[in-house]
């Protein structure tokens, strides 16, 4: 008996500190769209590969800028035979037996022309900065859509709970009823089992509503990037607030603001670009450059007399003239790349109407699946209420009266669902478009 009260007293200790090791964070679907979007591992390595691009395009930017270099020499020599006798000249000419040298230089150029090749590499490096930007638009749209799905999937599964729990209320109801009519002998003890056996029916179905949402809801707490223990407590999405327009705006809208689409756009720019460089090939290359030398046999330090330093100031111009007939194949090779990005777009622009045209239709398919639900939802509720009745009056049988009411609530959860549909597919119709928030 001690050992079981100190069990029930450390149990007491340590409930409080269980019960606050899960936290609860509300959070309505505009909340955990920008909580997905800030904690989003995606979108942060899309903001490094537009990082990326900025410091390409700040390289390519610093070829315009003079090349310069300094370089020191030192050379030693040992010369066992120094002395000299030209031809039949009395006169020798006596060398050191040994010498050193310094020979320095500092050189500077600068590109003055290349056929423009310097702008145009700056032009494209900037369009493809700006396809990484467009990449990371669709990488936050994804992310968006992403949070937008688990959360409905979570309303989806919090709204069922809720006629389940409803459903077991109803269940329990019945129970009482049909044993007070078994202990007056109007009904036999297999109703009253039945009703059990409805309920425990019903009970697994909970089991696995609750298995689904701690999955989801764990996967949800991943993607916001909060603790794994946190239960996140939703709001209704405002599911009747949708009011889709004609789906030809939905195309039109796509058709300007799709990113892989704006992509293509500029890639076919840069493939421009692209031609107008190869086409530079034939042109010529004019640079300038300054150099200084230092030539100093006697040592480093530079005395009176001893060593020349000549300044040299130049400019030169070269011509690969091969170009004429050798960078046409070079050119149509480009201007074939060109053509099948233009071809690509062709496509996809034709890929986008049909996602449009489908996620429009689903979208319909699932208000109608609204309309439908809640109209048999009527007729299941008259329907178990006329059973309820004749069930106590002993018309109806107890199978009669446990169908009517699984019909009903059931009919209850597929309206949820529904609801929960229609919401999700509107918003994959503004994926579709390229803008979800719009």
């Amino acid at each position: 008996m001690k050992f079981k009260t100190i069990k029930f007293l450390l149990a007491l200790v340590l409930a409080p500190s269980i019960l606050l090791a899960q936290e609860i964070k509300e959070l309505n679907l505009n909340q955990a769209i920008a909580l997905g979007i800030a904690n989003s591992k995606n979108l942060k390595l899309s903001q490094s590969k537009i990082d990326e691009a900025i410091a390409q395009l700040e390289v390519v930017k610093d070829r315009v800028l003079p090349s310069a270099d300094a370089s020191l020499l030192y050379t030693h020599a040992e010369i066992p035979a120094n002395t000299l006798i030209l031809g039949g000249s009395p006169n020798a000419i006596h060398l050191p037996k040994r010498t050193d040298a310094f020979i320095g230089s500092v050189a500077v150029k600068e590109l003055v022309y290349q056929g423009g090749k310097l702008k145009l590499a700056e032009q494209s490096t900037k369009l493809l900065a700006d396809v990484a930007r467009l990449d990371a638009d669709k990488s936050k749209e994804e992310v968006t859509y992403a949070v937008i799905d688990m959360y409905y999937s979570l309303f989806k599964i919090s709204q069922s709970e809720k006629v389940i729990d409803q459903n077991l209320n109803s269940i329990d109801a019945q129970i009482k009823q049909s044993q007070q009519f078994f202990d007056q002998g109007l009904v036999t003890k297999n109703d009253v089992l039945r009703f059990k056996l409805q309920k425990a029916n019903v009970n697994l179905t909970k089991l696995d509503a609750e298995s689904n949402k701690k999955i989801i809801t764990y996967n949800l707490d991943i993607l916001l990037g909060l603790t794994e223990n946190t239960e996140v407590k939703i709001e209704d999405p405002m599911l009747g607030a949708m009011n889709p327009t004609a789906m030809s705006n939905y195309l039109t809208m796509a058709l300007a603001t799709r990113q892989d689409l704006k992509q293509l756009d500029l890639r076919n720019k840069a493939a421009e670009l692209n031609i107008k460089t190869v086409k530079a090939n034939v042109l010529p290359t004019v640079g300038v450059a300054a150099n200084l030398y230092y030539i100093n046999p006697n040592g480093f330090i530079p005395q009176a007399n001893q060593f020349v330093a000549p300044v040299t100031v130049g400019g030169s111009i070269s011509w690969n003239f091969d170009a004429l007939w050798t960078n046409k194949n070079k050119v149509s090779q480009a201007k074939i790349q060109q053509n099948e990005i233009t071809l690509q777009k062709d496509i996809l622009t034709d890929q986008v109407k049909q996602e449009i045209n489908s996620n429009y239709q689903a979208y319909k398919v699932a208000v109608d699946k609204i309309n439908i639900l809640q109209t048999s939802i009527t007729q299941a509720t008259e329907n178990d209420n006329l059973l309820a009745a004749k069930y106590k009056n002993n018309i109806a049988s107890v199978t009669d009266r446990i169908d009517a009411e699984t019909l009903l609530y059931q009919a209850k959860i597929n309206l949820e669902i529904a609801k929960a549909d229609a919401g999700l597919a509107y918003y994959r119709l503004l994926k579709s478009t390229g803008k979800i928030t719009q």
